[in-house]
């Protein structure tokens, strides 16, 4: 049984304890520093926050005690001579009918630190770390230090091996609009999961790229996009381009995958080689940020809905969970106890999150709601904390 919540806002960390059949905030830790992700390694019980602080940089924090004391740890770092490439420039010559054109390179710098995943339980120290612009960074030592996975940032997808030379491919890697609030429209990895089956097998979800997967520890690298389609480019098929928002992986049934697309909702049941859309707009149930996969079931996942890409608020002002128990065939909505009138709230990415029969999701209104039936019924912890960021059972 989960015991704890941590809960990433825009003003700090705030732990949500379980007392009996009820559920108590603490006082904030890291209070008025914007924490985009917060989670507990299940390992050994340190509690992890990423913090942004804006103008001194992103860093993370931990805690080894519960959260009594946190610590800030050694920020991660690019490389030197870690490049990506920004846009594409007219040359001199160019010739509109031709497909590339002079690249424009930017020197890689760590924007934000937009998740942080525990490895496996056989991999002591091993933790991953995902950032705009794109960058996965890997720590075999508990999170005192931090390297850069080569072989996803010289992807092809995205130019090749700019540490080496010039572009040998088109960048496939767009920006995302979380990258905004720093100035810059970059990428970005917000999603990993780990294969509790296999340490080798690992995949990103990238905003906007897609869905990438290495099976050899990181070596090696493969587009895993097959069936997803992009409603806003001009092939909607194409391999590259795609706006996962969230990717979630069962952990009792690892070959069952889910996200929460720009475009609809996608379902995999053969280890990502390919993806059905699974979206139900009779249902509500297309637009939105957030999915969570149940741990034991990989047919079972759930979902906060949106009205749409241009209105991102609850649909119809009453908020509601979607479940769905047989692979996204048909959802269930689920709204005893959520406010189902005047309400306009919406879930970012992490802000949802399933550890067995408890759920638990915070909105950018500071509301966070809490089921212990498997969404059948939920109980509001609170209205009045910051705009939540991240849920994470602990």
């Amino acid at each position: 049984m989960a015991r704890l919540i941590l809960l990433g806002t825009r003003k700090g960390t705030i732990i949500v304890d379980r007392k009996g059949s009820s559920w108590r905030p603490r006082a904030i830790e890291h209070a008025g520093i914007p924490v985009c992700y917060a989670m507990r390694d299940p390992r050994d019980g340190t509690l992890w926050a990423s913090l942004d602080h804006g103008h001194w940089g992103p860093k993370l924090s931990r805690s080894s005690d519960d959260g009594a004391s946190w610590h800030d740890v050694l920020s991660l770092k690019y490389p030197g001579g870690a490049r990506y490439i920004v846009k594409y420039l007219p040359t001199p010559d160019f010739d509109p009918g031709a497909p590339s054109a002079q690249p424009e390179y930017k020197d890689a710098t760590v924007y934000k630190i937009w998740t942080v995943v525990a490895g496996n339980a056989g991999q002591a120290g091993r933790l991953y770390a995902g950032t705009i612009p794109g960058g996965l960074f890997i720590s075999d030592d508990g999170g005192d230090t931090w390297e850069l996975n080569r072989p996803l940032w010289n992807h092809p997808s995205r130019g090749g091996n700019l540490f080496d030379g010039a572009a040998t491919r088109e960048n496939h890697w767009q920006g995302t609009p979380a990258s905004v609030d720093y100035g810059v429209f970059e990428p970005g990895i917000h999603s990993i999961a780990v294969d509790p089956r296999d340490d080798r097998r690992l995949l990103v979800g990238v905003s906007t790229a897609g869905i990438l997967e290495t099976t050899d520890g990181g070596a090696s690298w493969a587009g895993r996009n097959r069936g997803m389609t992009n409603d806003y480019l001009p092939d909607p098929e194409a391999e590259w381009g795609h706006d996962t928002h969230c990717l979630a992986l069962c952990a009792g049934q690892p070959e069952h995958l889910w996200q929460q697309n720009h475009c609809g909702v996608f379902r995999s049941s053969d280890g990502a080689a390919n993806w059905s859309k699974v979206s139900r707009h009779e249902a509500g149930v297309h637009f939105g940020f957030a999915i969570a996969a149940d741990r034991r079931d990989g047919n079972t996942a759930w979902v906060v809905p949106a009205q749409a890409d241009s209105q991102r608020m609850a649909i119809g002002a009453g908020l509601f969970v979607a479940r769905t128990d047989d692979g996204g065939q048909s959802w269930i909505s689920l709204r005893k106890g959520l406010p189902q009138e005047h309400c306009y709230d919406i879930v970012l990415r992490h802000g949802l999150d399933a550890a067995g029969d408890h759920l638990c999701f915070g909105s950018t209104s500071g509301n966070v709601f809490v089921s212990d039936d498997r969404g059948e019924s939920w109980n509001c912890l609170g209205s009045h904390f910051p705009p939540v960021y991240s849920v994470r059972f602990g």
